[in-house]
């Protein structure tokens, strides 16, 4: 008989990544100095896995804010906004917003995740969303809990966006959605080529500023602002976790867009409101965002400095062009060791592995403050460089040449960097397959290579062995699967090891097919 749990007990990663020292998630931080350095396990180590774009977490007026507003209303208003749950610093902070994205209204929800759920509300049956592939899962989440049809686009491929639409229903309602800044690989969206498309085919735009409100466009009011788009863009989302220091998000857009959202969302109607802290850590960060822009000027100029810093070793950053900046490993396995490796440096980032990213794809994601020292980021540099050449990720020696790049500082409208040829592979899903040593190699090699390359497969057939299902051995016909229909007698790493030598010497004692 099933037991709706089973899936929950036979689940082997996180025993087998705590194991083998390897597990990087739920990481205890016991005490921040200032917003760039933290404590864990009693050690201080350098916040580079932090949204906290402008550094406003640990501004003493943030937190001034947040202390009286909890004075004067309490620590929450224990009920949702349509009933006991809006202050009037609620409304202070909509009215704010609306005027400062430009638009008729705005309404605040008590997360981020909820405010992209509220999409919901506005979407229905006969609705077609345009959606592109590499959009936040609160986004998917809102569009898949509306009973509307859903179009999924290629990452920032225009042509395949033009295409969906232009075999969409002429009468249907339409909608494209995108991310601003994509949170993994740190590009802007096409937005003016997006507009120019929903204006054709009749659709509306929305673009999803969480990693954008703050940090592009002159005065910081995001992508559309940046672009030059304002008007063209129907509506905004932002999320105060990020550069308003805070907990929530704002949509912003026509007033009777934003009053029915208010009054048919369920994230709105049955969640409780953010609390008087919250709004007020929003409110002070917003008055900063609008009265200090040497912060925005000064984080894309370690935005640069952090890209060139790593290309200049070797490293690939892809095509970010902002302040994400993620770092290319490969192989899952070996990203974990970086990022352990890192951590014990005094170094804080976030490694990041499928389904995040494609298979082949791991990278350290690494994000930047207005408020790190030269100091602290020239240390993240030498660490990283340091651990890059050890575990072969760049080379020994620095290259003679890298391509420089180009930020999205206001007036560039610069979207992407230029991808390499490793990047664009990786993000394809084409790295999936590689590794592997043949004889002629393994002959070649020294003692001390020959042990690295032993200690590397131990610790992936140990990881991967957790992972395998009945599809990753469809090649491997009749033998390998008797071994899977018995794998509850075989330990993990046996499994993993046969399936790895079938593989790579054929699929029967009579084939030399390779793979």
């Amino acid at each position: 008989m099933s037991d709706v749990f089973d899936k929950c007990s036979n689940w082997k990663d996180y025993r087998i990544a705590k194991a083998t020292g390897l597990y990087p998630y739920f990481r205890v931080i016991e005490a921040s100095h200032g917003a760039t350095e933290v404590e864990i396990e009693g050690k201080r180590v350098i916040m580079v896995g932090s949204n906290n774009y402008l550094g406003l977490s640990a501004d003493p007026r943030v937190k001034e804010a947040a202390i009286k507003a909890t004075e004067k209303f309490g620590t929450t208003c224990s009920g949702s906004r349509l009933l006991n749950g809006t202050l009037a610093l609620h409304e202070e902070l909509e009215g704010r917003l609306a005027k400062f994205l430009n638009r008729e209204a705005a309404v605040v929800i008590s997360t981020g995740f909820q405010t992209n759920l509220a999409l919901s509300s506005i979407l229905g049956r006969h609705d077609i969303v345009f959606s592109d592939r590499q959009n936040h899962a609160s986004l998917v989440d809102g569009i898949r809990l509306s009973f509307s049809t859903e179009r999924k686009f290629r990452h920032n491929d225009m042509d395949h966006l033009e295409q969906l639409l232009s075999q969409a229903d002429p009468n249907a309602g339409k909608i494209i959605i995108t991310d601003g800044v994509f949170s993994m690989e740190g590009d802007v969206c096409n937005l003016p080529r997006i507009v120019e498309l929903a204006k054709q085919y009749n659709a509306r735009v929305m673009t999803d500023d969480a990693h954008a409100m703050g940090v592009l466009g002159e005065k910081g009011r995001g992508t559309s602002e940046y672009f030059g788009l304002e008007k063209e863009t129907d509506l905004v989302m932002g999320t105060f976790s990020k550069s308003f220091a805070s907990l929530g998000g704002v949509l912003a857009g026509p007033f009777d867009v934003i009053n029915y959202i208010k009054h048919k969302s369920r994230s709105v109607i049955f969640s409780a409101s953010m609390t008087p802290a919250s709004i007020a850590s929003a409110l002070k960060s917003l008055e900063i965002i609008e009265a200090e822009p040497q912060r925005r000027a000064r984080l894309l100029d370690i935005a640069e400095k952090m890209h060139n810093g790593f290309r200049a070793m070797g490293f690939d950053t892809g095509v970010s062009v902002t302040p994400v900046v993620p770092v290319h490993i490969g192989d899952q396995t070996k990203c974990f060791r970086f990022w352990r490796a890192l951590h014990e440096a005094g170094v804080f980032a976030n490694p990041v592995i499928p389904p995040a990213v494609e298979a082949g794809h791991a990278l350290i994601r690494t994000s930047f403050m207005a408020t790190h020292t030269d100091a602290q980021l020239d240390r993240v540099l030498d660490t990283f460089e340091t651990i890059g050449r050890k575990l072969n990720v760049i080379p020994q020696t620095r290259p003679t040449v890298y391509e420089p790049v180009q930020i999205a500082r206001p007036g560039t409208s610069v979207r992407s960097n230029k991808a390499s040829e490793k990047w664009a592979a990786g993000s394809a899903g084409l790295l999936a397959d590689q590794g592997g040593i043949t004889l002629d190699q393994l002959s070649r090699m020294s003692s001390r290579e020959v042990a690295g390359k032993i200690f590397d497969a131990v610790e992936q057939l140990t990881w991967r062995a957790a992972n395998l299902q009945p599809e990753d051995l469809r090649q491997l016909r009749a033998a390998p699967m008797k071994l899977w229909e018995k794998r509850g007698e075989l330990p993990g790493f046996l499994l993993e090891k046969g399936a790895h030598f079938f593989l790579k010497n054929g699929t029967d004692g009579n084939s030399a097919e390779r793979t």
